[in-house]
């Protein structure tokens, strides 16, 4: 499985992509963090994330794309640019035909450290190590979408399985049962 994780912001969105499967190693297929100009046209600047993404979902093709939900901010602006920008990043995955989950920080801190209360620091270093990097991705943007991207490689495929599953259950014929009769 392929995934493209996105830690979303309008003035650096971190994007990672690994390879894996669940209960396995994750491997590094590209890190970058995307940048615009906070002094550029808003409208630019999310043209400019909305061009990158696709550009990298065109070339890798993930099978997914997991995205940071964002859920509170003590900075309305900030909170805004960021849920912006993971907007534009569930949009270009939605284009291209890649479904998109989105995970809470807490979510992704305890998947790849064992604890939704992790540090930065605690997470890059889990990170650096769960990829086998020679050494740490930075900025922290590019650590927190590779976070992202093992995350879903992890639990992602669990969250897909049981809702296929929910799904047929509640398709038209379906008993609802399971096959029970």
């Amino acid at each position: 499985m392929r995934v493209l994780g996105v830690d979303p912001g309008l003035t650096r969105c971190g994007v990672g992509i690994v390879d894996g499967q669940p209960g396995r190693p994750c491997a590094l297929v590209e890190v970058e963090v995307l940048r615009t100009d906070a002094g550029a046209d808003f409208a630019h600047r999310l043209r400019q994330l909305d061009e990158r993404l696709a550009d990298l979902i065109a070339t890798h093709r993930p099978d997914s794309v997991a995205v940071e939900r964002v859920f509170s901010q003590h900075n309305v602006r900030t909170v805004m640019g960021t849920a912006q920008a993971g907007a534009v990043a569930a949009l270009a995955a939605a284009r291209a035909g890649v479904p998109v989950q989105l995970y809470t920080p807490s979510e992704v801190k305890a998947a790849v450290t064992g604890s939704g209360q992790a540090g930065k620091a605690q997470v890059t270093a889990m990170v650096t190590r769960l990829l086998k990097l020679p050494q740490r991705p930075r900025p922290a943007d590019a650590a927190d979408a590779l976070a992202l991207a093992i995350c879903h490689v992890w639990r992602g495929a669990t969250r897909e399985r049981l809702a296929a599953a929910a799904q047929a259950v509640r398709a038209p014929g379906s008993t609802g049962n399971g096959g029970r009769g």
